[in-house]
């Protein structure tokens, strides 16, 4: 059987397979609508959270705020320091670089596209 002639309306795209394990994992931690929201209640206040505060602000139980909370702290999105009876969260050091180069690197600026032509 003879192969059929195609035609392309656009250059050829080469795909470069990539592991983007890393990013997945961060974005996977983000990738709920309460673990969003406790990551901009974080990053918009300077001091440490009391989990007491996020139990009483978010509509959902106590058990289910550390459940989130524990797979933000595990994928190195939050910290936690006890004092006394509560936990208290910040947002790790460096989380906005980290973020800011995961999408980079998953979606590269017209200037890095241009040098990778």
């Amino acid at each position: 059987m003879e192969a059929m002639p195609t035609s392309r309306c656009v250059p050829a795209t080469r795909v470069r397979v990539r592991n983007y394990s890393a990013e997945a994992d961060l974005l996977k931690a983000l990738g709920d609508p309460h673990r969003l929201n406790i990551v901009a209640v974080l990053a918009s206040t300077p001091h440490a959270v009391c989990v007491c505060d996020l139990v009483d602000g978010l509509p959902i139980g106590q058990s289910s705020v550390s459940h989130h909370l524990a797979i933000l702290r595990d994928a190195g999105i939050v910290k936690s320091e006890r004092r006394g009876n509560w936990a208290y969260y910040t947002l790790v050091p460096g989380l906005r670089l980290r973020l800011r180069t995961a999408f980079s690197e998953i979606l590269p600026t017209a200037k890095r596209l241009a040098r990778a032509s």
